[in-house]
């Protein structure tokens, strides 16, 4: 159904305005979050340009190009022609991830905007507020640690932080009260993040297990990145530790929780992981549950899945879809730049 009225534009900003500012409200961050009109990370569609000369071998490197110019769409569709589907993974991935990897570490862009984000959530009255994040690089925890904001990624430790994902449950407070009537008063709300496809610094050691180090450093020797590089086997991935314990919580957090998230708004993603996607559409099934997508592009196919939800609100530079009512884009309704201050 195509919008005739020309108050669509209003009532959708105020939509989406509405469910920001509701209770139990979760985000799901992808790399448009972090692009900050190129001067942050780069989207998916523009890595193996970037990466290319930062592969050494050069056979592996030429392996890659030959896919990409024998038509594959993309990275990702590259390294799954590359990949005979066997127990165990390519060697393309890593040396992938590996450059990656050398990629974001040289990059460090502005944080003002990303510790407005985290400064407004943190200022929210839900007990707490939960970020899932498709990105690897480190801007949160940055914005969050410049803003003296807690914020916590399932580590804990300091120079090789292990993984510990029982501290998202963990609350911080007072017990205030007499010995008959005691109650506890939750102090401190910090951000819980789960980073689905790991990040920037996280690395599993074979003595010491899964760490995490500082974002600009060199991984110890003999270590694994845990980065999941787009690939199809990433949905495979995502059954292993630390991955299973953070999808668990993010599948867990849109349906069978005690107290689940009843809006999920996807910022600066383009609903282009299957496996990701699965689990959202599973969340529409709930009468109580809204959708908010926020992404400069959508793919027709994507598109098509995601306008006609009734429970879902659809916001694009081209076109725009208000709970399956379809109207022209906005400007800047879908920019992160704009949707930090917001929250």
């Amino acid at each position: 159904m195509n919008a005739l009225t020309p108050n669509f534009a209003d009532a959708l900003v105020a939509k989406v305005a509405e469910q920001l500012k509701a209770q139990r409200v979760g985000y799901l961050l992808g790399a448009g979050s972090s692009y900050l009109h190129n001067t942050g990370y780069p989207l998916a569609s523009e890595l193996w340009e970037l990466i290319r000369d930062r592969i050494d071998d050069a056979q592996q490197r030429a392996d890659i190009q030959s896919k990409l110019d024998g038509g594959a769409t993309g990275l990702e569709q590259a390294l799954d022609l590359l990949d005979e589907g066997g127990a165990l993974d390519t060697p393309y991935r890593h040396v992938v991830t590996a450059a990656i990897e050398t990629l974001f570490k040289s990059r460090s862009p502005a944080l003002d905007l990303h510790i407005e984000f985290v400064r407004r959530l943190s200022q929210r009255a839900d007990p707490h507020v939960t970020v899932f994040s498709l990105n690897y690089d480190p801007l949160l925890e940055r914005a969050a640690e410049a803003a003296r904001i807690r914020l916590t990624d399932g580590f804990l430790g300091i120079e090789h932080a292990y993984f510990e994902p029982a501290v998202f449950e963990e609350r911080s407070g007072h017990i205030r009260g007499t010995h008959k009537a005691r109650q506890f008063q939750v102090t401190v709300k910090p951000i819980r993040l789960f980073k689905l496809h790991g990040s920037l610094g996280w690395y599993e050691c074979p003595q010491r297990g899964i760490r995490r180090c500082s974002f600009g450093s060199e991984l110890p020797s003999g270590t694994k990145h845990l980065m999941i590089p787009p690939q199809r086997r990433k949905a495979a991935d995502t059954m292993f530790p630390p991955y299973s314990a953070l999808w668990s919580a993010f599948r867990g957090s849109l349906g069978h929780h005690a107290n689940p998230i009843n809006r999920l708004a996807c910022i600066g993603y383009g609903f282009a992981d299957e496996h990701v996607d699965a689990v959202i559409e599973a969340a529409l099934a709930r009468p109580d549950f809204t959708l908010l997508i926020l992404t400069k592009a959508l793919s027709d196919l994507a598109w098509k899945r995601w306008s006609v939800k009734a429970n879902a609100v659809l916001v694009t530079e081209a076109r725009c879809s208000l709970k399956g009512t379809v109207g022209p884009g906005h400007p800047d309704l879908w920019r992160f730049e704009r949707l930090c201050k917001e929250v």
